[in-house]
């Protein structure tokens, strides 16, 4: 690892106590997050840590600690997967504590809900766009009362005004620049003075800032090229086998017969684990694990769930999309203004299941002993996988053990602990350490899927053309219900909604609502992001057909409504100006634009596109306006929109998990198609600067990039796109 990033488990009492631990640490900082927004920020000797912790009053959820070598270690409670968190987070600190970027390292978290929760989904896990949102004022709050702390110490070790004193890069001066002292030397001096409050402590003017909006170098990039970076699937312990599984093939089913003789017989495997709904095979290395999974020649009782299509499925929305549903809007009287519109709109629109398939399969390595368990996983939810398998276990949850790692790949996929639970169970018939290793396949066809869904819309227009009504009814599963059941009020679940609730435009009658519909043999959960992901498609697909109905250009259109919303005009102006929006293209290539609030920023894609006669679709281009209020690095905003684009248009031209008899259709990138190097297309991103408090941007431009492609496809063609994947069959040219 970099001298300057350590990612592995922090400390636990089974190796060093936490008394231990604290003990010889110069200044220790923490800062708490609550749901009300309010922070705290502390610091304490080594001594005076462990007091505070014997009485019970120090408890933050989250720490910064600073060694007698000055080295400055940030304990990050956010996991990072790809989307440069590490990066971001370090930066906020670093800029009030005055130090270099380099000059921080990082250590994983252990799982605690009182300590390192973030504060906008209140629970601790890495999701929902949220970690630079829920940790841009604390971490800066903590940075700036160590820094004021330690110049503090210096400032009374010359016995001169603090005030006449500065920081920068670790090092304290006095007003002459030839006095110094270094942030370790002046550590266990700082934690002996007074601690100010946060509130009391003046946090930098963002003019004065010199590393925040900088396009600071990826902390992590030289260990991810040159291959030291450790993910979940790189663990190794001494003494650890290897397991292949079989998971039945249909939820709900159960093992029927297995050849275990044969398995035994293949070389180098030690022995089969049957837990009913699932089959491992334990061997000294993968490829015997899997010749021996072969050999094993698996049948299966599929259960109540083996008839399962996705006919059933679409029927059984459909069916109760008629029904009303829990309210989330409801502005005006949407009803009566249909009614007496000039004109009226209505559609149905549908979206997919949609599997994460990230480049890491699932993976989790289990050490479960009588008084412990230790799992080594890349989970974006640590407190909720400990939780579950202390469940499972019958251990106290401080006697399981998570040593967070590296994701390659997580989507929401890993804010699931089903992988590490089946790892768990195989483990309980092991001996020693095992990993525990999806094949592709069971990765796909055992996921837990983003929902389909299925949407009723109505629009009225008046004379002008001008929307007077709309309604909007979503139907389909709620990962909410399942996953954090007190967000769910009278059966609304807020995620389902989110960008249909509160869609941008001016709008005077508005009537959502939503309907909850579980399918049997079918598990769903967050897909780097679940409700905006179809409800922009949605919304903004309809959008369209409105100014297509009073026959204005779709552009224009939406400025009309949007006159109340500035920074939503804002990015849809940028978009479409840096697009080149009205200016002519070949027969076939059109251009579409949608808009969108979602994760805390504003957001604007104009897609490009080449529709051939045999109804293939070339997407050329994507142009991208966000303003997702400040940056704290514009380089990892612009990878995460150009990652994000590519990952909502891979499942708008491909994605599509299907179900016959109970089993997933799909089962590797065959089937399950990735977007091939061809295909992608250029993706460019202007930022607006913005004095706005931080937005999220991972999920935003997959929940947006869908709508615009199916809105250039209709400005080529004439034909309205209404269900994804793209059906490149109803696209081709009739002459």
């Amino acid at each position: 690892m970099d001298g300057f990033i350590r990612t592995e488990q922090i400390a636990d009492e089974a190796t060093v106590s936490r008394r231990a631990f604290l003990q010889g640490t110069g200044l220790l900082l923490g800062f708490a997050l609550t749901g009300t927004g309010t922070e705290s920020v502390f610091a304490a000797t080594a001594s005076q840590v462990v007091e505070n912790e014997i009485t019970g009053t120090f408890a933050p959820n989250g720490f910064i600690r600073i060694d007698p070598i000055g080295a400055v270690t940030l304990v990050m409670p956010m996991v990072e997967m790809g989307q440069g968190v590490y990066t971001s987070l370090s930066m906020l600190l670093a800029e009030e504590l005055e130090v270099r970027l380099d000059q921080i390292r990082v250590q994983h978290a252990p799982p605690n809900h009182a300590l390192y929760a973030n504060s906008i989904i209140g629970i601790q896990n890495t999701g929902g766009s949220a970690s630079v949102r829920a940790f841009w004022t604390p971490l800066r709050q903590a940075g700036a009362v160590g820094r004021n702390m330690l110049i503090a110490a210096a400032a009374k070790r010359w016995s001169v005004d603090p005030a006449t004193c500065r920081a920068k890069d670790g090092i304290v001066f006095d007003a002459s620049g030839l006095k110094h002292l270094s942030y370790g030397e002046l550590a266990t001096a700082a934690a002996k003075l007074p601690v100010p409050a946060a509130a009391d402590v003046k946090l930098k003017d963002p003019k004065d800032f010199t590393l925040i909006g900088t396009r600071a170098k990826r902390v992590d990039s030289s260990i991810k090229v040159d291959g030291r970076a450790l993910y979940g699937i790189d663990t190794r312990l001494p003494g650890m086998t290897i397991a292949a599984v079989a998971i039945s093939p249909v939820l709900g089913g159960n093992t029927k017969t297995v050849d275990e003789k044969a398995a035994l017989a293949v070389k180098g495997v030690r022995q089969l684990v049957n837990i009913g709904e699932a089959v491992a095979v334990v061997a000294d290395h993968m490829g015997a694990a899997k010749k021996g999974l072969e050999a094993a020649t698996i049948t299966w009782d599929d259960g109540p769930n083996g008839k399962v299509s996705n006919a059933d499925i679409v029927k059984q929305l459909e069916e109760e999309s008629r029904k009303p549903g829990a309210v989330a809007r409801n502005d005006g009287d949407a009803r009566k203004a249909l009614a007496a519109a000039a004109q009226r709109v209505d559609a149905i629109y549908q979206v997919p299941f949609l599997a994460h398939a990230a480049m890491e399969p699932m993976n989790c390595t289990v050490h479960l002993q009588k008084d412990r368990c230790d799992i080594w996983v890349g989970t974006q939810a640590p407190t909720i996988t400990q939780s579950q398998v202390a469940e499972l276990t019958g251990l106290p949850k401080d006697a399981v053990k998570i040593h967070n790692h590296l994701i390659g790949g997580g989507f929401g996929r890993r804010l699931e602990a089903d992988g590490t639970i089946l790892a768990v169970k195989i483990a309980k018939h092991v001996d020693g350490p095992v990993k525990v290793i999806w094949s592709r396949e069971e990765d796909i066809q055992h996921d837990m899927y983003r929902p389909y869904y299925l949407d009723r819309l109505s629009a009225g227009l008046d004379a002008t053309g001008r929307p007077v009504a709309w309604t909007h009814r979503i139907a389909g599963s709620s990962v909410m219900a399942r996953y954090y059941p007190p967000y769910v009020k009278d059966g609304l679940d807020p995620d389902a909604v989110e960008a249909a609730a509160e869609p941008p435009y001016a709008l005077p009658n508005i009537h959502v609502d939503f309907v909850r519909v579980e399918h049997p043999g079918v598990r769903t959960s967050w897909w780097r992001g679940v409700g905006p992901t179809h409800n922009v498609f949605v919304v903004e697909s309809f959008m369209d057909e409105l100014a297509d109905a009073a026959k204005r250009d779709p552009v224009a259109y939406r400025k009309g409504l949007l006159g109340h919303n500035p920074r939503a005009l804002a990015v849809l102006s940028l978009a479409a100006e840096k697009a080149g929006w009205g200016s002519p293209l070949p027969a076939r290539h059109g251009r579409g634009i949608s808009v969108q609030f979602a994760y805390g920023s504003y957001t604007s894609q104009v897609a490009e596109v080449e529709v051939a006669a045999d109804g293939s679709v070339k997407v050329k281009r994507i142009v991208c306006a966000i303003d997702c209020g400040m940056h704290v690095n514009p380089d990892t905003i612009e990878a995460q929109v150009q990652g994000g684009t590519l990952f909502g248009l891979t499942a708008a031209l491909h994605g599509s998990i299907t179900f016959r008899d109970g089993r997933v259709e799909q089962s590797n990138f065959d089937t399950y198609l990735p977007m091939r190097i061809d295909e992608v297309p250029v993706v460019e991103t202007h930022l607006i600067k913005s004095a706005e408090p931080p937005g999220g941007v991972g999920e935003a431009p997959t929940a947006i990039v869908s709508a615009a492609v199916t809105n250039a496809i209709f400005a080529a063609t004439g034909k309205r796109v209404r269900s994804l994947p793209i059906d490149s069959n109803s696209l081709k040219s009739s002459s």
